[in-house]
């Protein structure tokens, strides 16, 4: 509900659950969440209703590796809807078309809003989503225009990358999101892939390695050659059951790079149903 005397945004904005953004977060800024879909074992969840200990036991119990699905239209329209009551437009950020269908059911949702639902290809997901749908806010409060905060979307959308360490593709290649030869390359004698979102919004195989360490420092290193030279820069540090190599990582990154925020967070079921355990970083390059 609008306070008396405040001044009605121009915007409001709306994201899915495969940001990883906290129920905290969100309501700190005013960012309304729509939950994708997991189903394991026959039984369907939303994102985030199970902890990450409670998902992958059940899968490692289950036959099949478990399934994600899309919000339907309506879970999306009455997001939006429920948005609009406070703002002008909705900008709705969602994971890369490339990934999920969610862009597509969005962009089909936002055509009962006349053009006041604006629907914003992420081309990526967890917080390298994350910090996009942040700035975002951040515009909206700002009282931007949403032509401008859709400009400056574009321009955080080559800024924010992700990249992290997975112990096996094999998630990846049975839901068909990422080759055949990458997941032969990676099963050669047990190494650990290191996998980033490319500019269309796809995964791809950036580093091989063998052992932990290994994969650490070219993790590192990679992010540093992706920075665009800042010193400064946005780090959310996640992980699916690898929590010590994700405090390895933080700490690093705070050594490395002057944080101007620096969180750790658990990859939702969603993400999780595909990578398996991984430990990983998105980051957000800060200018002066």
């Amino acid at each position: 509900m609008e306070q008396a005397g405040a001044k009605r945004p121009t915007f409001a904005v709306v994201t899915d659950s495969t940001s990883d953004i906290t129920s905290a977060i969100a309501a700190e800024n005013s960012i309304g969440i729509v939950p994708l879909h997991v189903v394991i074992d026959g039984e369907t969840f939303d994102d985030g209703a199970l902890s990450q200990a409670e998902f992958f036991a059940r899968m490692g119990r289950a036959p099949q590796l478990p399934t994600t699905a899309a919000p339907s239209v309506g879970e999306l329209s009455e997001a939006y809807e429920a948005a609009l009551a406070s703002a002008d437009e909705v900008v709705a950020v969602h994971v890369s078309s490339r990934l999920s269908a969610t862009f597509d059911v969005a962009s089909l949702a936002s055509r009962d809003f006349g053009g006041r639902v604006r629907v914003f290809d992420s081309r990526t997901l967890s917080w390298a989503m994350g910090w996009q749908v942040l700035q975002a806010a951040r515009d909206a409060r700002e009282g931007l225009d949403t032509e401008t905060a859709l400009r400056r979307l574009e321009s955080a959308r080559n800024e924010c990358q992700i990249v992290v360490s997975i112990d096996s593709l094999e998630n990846l290649r049975k839901g068909g999101r990422i080759g055949a030869v990458a997941t032969a390359l990676g099963s050669i004698l047990n190494l650990k892939v290191n996998i980033a979102v490319d500019d269309e919004g796809d995964f791809v195989a950036v580093g091989r390695h063998r052992g932990e360490t290994a994969s650490l420092k070219h993790v590192l290193d990679w992010t540093a050659a992706h920075m665009g030279g800042a010193t400064k820069g946005r780090f959310a540090i996640g992980h699916a059951m690898s929590p010590s190599a994700a405090q390895r990582l933080a700490d690093a990154v705070a050594q490395r790079w002057d944080a101007v925020e620096l969180l750790t967070y658990e990859a939702g079921t969603a993400i999780s149903a595909h990578a398996g355990t991984i430990w990983g970083v998105s980051f957000q390059p800060v200018f002066d």
